[in-house]
């Protein structure tokens, strides 16, 4: 009862209702993120070697990130079918998906392992390796690989946390696994001098205690949804729609993973072990300031995807106005920081001069655009609340394959700096794609709202139309 008077999805007033969910969601992503680069923070500063360190586990960059975007196509696709069931009021339907999205987590992380370990050192010099780098990335990633596990399962069943309205215990997993990465990391790379294989471990085990927390949490008495032995089981009939609806967020994350590979094939041929270094810079500062939008979309998913399953339109559109408006301070904010203090940023990961020298440049040019993402990162994961697969899908592939990598690979052609055209690529493909998204979702909305008040047969709210924005 405490739990529901605080959450109430349907009841509660939006602007409070967000705030409670969105701080503990932006909390638990911008650890999240921390999570994610404190390794690259403390072994870029490895005496004698941290920029070549730096660079190979640069190079494991797509693999980290499809592991991550398994556990997005399956939880991220099932806690947003899952919650607009609850919204419904169909909860063994509910804890079915739980239940099946459980189980086909545990067996994709077996087969991602055993493909990844069989192939990875032909696959790290695709990625941009070199022979002075292949060691330490070979190093990293053979350790990580062993807890995909745990990956899947923290990150995947997590979702299902959120989707609940649970976004402090939600954040408790992440900040557990983080602060237990950040305490072990010195202790294995410096103290035991592991250097990145001690990396790698301190990961490992902060992904296995992050796991347990979360299983632990689904299995008791708190959570409305429940891991049930019964409902373990692959219900394809159950898992198509899941999968349909989580192959966007998949493709956004996976994506990254091909992104990756494009920026540091070519920046290796056109700049070299500085040039991709820079890049492992400019990613993992990227990727802090998404993760802080990707925290504040999840935090209005539940409100959206619940009220839209209720009927309860008017409450959609109130939250979504809410979250476009905080998005888009948010993201011209991270802009300017990063504008006004690109040597802040990368100071945090190395201090070898060349690398320090491009890296300043090329952070300041590669998130040249990042104020247009709020608008991107609000409007497509309104879509997937609102249970939109294919729109969704068409918006994931739009700004990483259809702008992206074509860029990367044709504005070298038109300029001489090659190393500047690579970089530019982003920015440009940044501002194409969230001017589309932002339009096909004003767009799209009123119809999609109009479909829903069809379907229950009357309006969703003291009357509203479901049309206005």
């Amino acid at each position: 009862m405490a739990q529901k008077r605080v959450n109430d999805l349907g009841r509660d007033p939006i602007g409070p209702l967000l705030l409670r969910l969105a701080l503990p969601t932006v909390t638990a992503q911008l650890v999240n993120a921390l999570y994610n680069i404190v390794d690259r923070m403390y072994i870029g500063h490895i005496a004698g070697e941290g920029d070549l360190a730096l660079t190979g586990l640069g190079v494991c960059f797509p693999v980290i990130m499809f592991v991550s975007a398994v556990s997005a196509l399956v939880g991220m696709g099932g806690a947003s079918r899952a919650v607009v069931r609850m919204g419904e009021g169909k909860k063994e339907l509910a804890e079915s998906i739980l239940g099946s999205c459980t189980l086909l987590l545990v067996l994709l992380a077996v087969a991602v392992t055993a493909v990844f370990l069989a192939v990875q050192e032909p696959m790290l010099y695709l990625f941009g390796a070199t022979d002075e780098t292949i060691g330490y990335a070979m190093d990293y990633l053979t350790i990580y690989l062993c807890g995909t596990l745990f990956v899947e399962l923290s990150l995947g069943l997590n979702y299902f946390i959120t989707s609940q309205g649970f976004s402090t215990t939600a954040m408790a997993t992440v900040i557990i696994g983080a602060v237990i990465n950040i305490v072990l990391d010195p202790i294995f790379i410096f103290g035991l001098h592991m250097g990145v294989r001690g990396a790698a471990l301190a990961t490992v085990i902060a992904q296995g205690v992050s796991a347990v927390w979360v299983v632990r949490f689904l299995l008791g008495g708190r959570t409305r949804l429940r891991i049930r032995q019964r409902c373990l089981r692959l219900r394809w009939g159950v898992l198509a729609p899941v999968l349909a609806l989580g192959v966007s967020p998949f493709i956004m994350q996976s994506t990254e993973s091909l992104v990756n590979i494009a920026f540091n094939s070519s920046l290796k041929v056109f700049g070299g072990n500085p040039a991709v270094g820079a890049m492992t810079i400019c990613s993992s500062v990227m990727q802090v300031f998404t993760m802080l939008f990707q925290g504040l979309a999840q935090g209005a998913q539940p409100i959206i995807g619940f009220n839209y399953g209720a009927g309860t339109l008017d409450r959609v559109k109130k939250t979504f106005r809410l979250l476009f408006t905080s998005a888009l301070v948010f993201s011209c904010a991270a802009w300017a920081a990063i504008q006004l203090f690109p040597g802040l940023f990368v100071a945090l990961f190395n201090d070898e001069p060349e690398l320090v020298g491009i890296a300043t440049w090329t952070l300041r040019l590669y998130a040249g655009c990042m104020f247009m993402l709020g608008i991107q990162f609000a409007c497509q994961q309104t879509f997937v609340a609102l249970g939109q697969a294919r729109i969704s899908l068409f918006l994931a592939l739009l700004r990483k394959i259809i702008l992206l990598i074509p860029l990367i690979f044709i504005l070298p052609n038109f300029l001489d700096d090659k190393v500047f055209a690579v970089f530019l690529a982003e920015p440009v493909a940044d501002f194409l794609a969230a001017a589309t998204t932002g339009t096909l979702f004003f767009l799209s909305l009123p119809r999609i709202l109009r479909r829903r008040v069809e379907q229950l047969g009357h309006p969703g709210g003291p009357r509203d139309t479901g049309t206005n924005v």
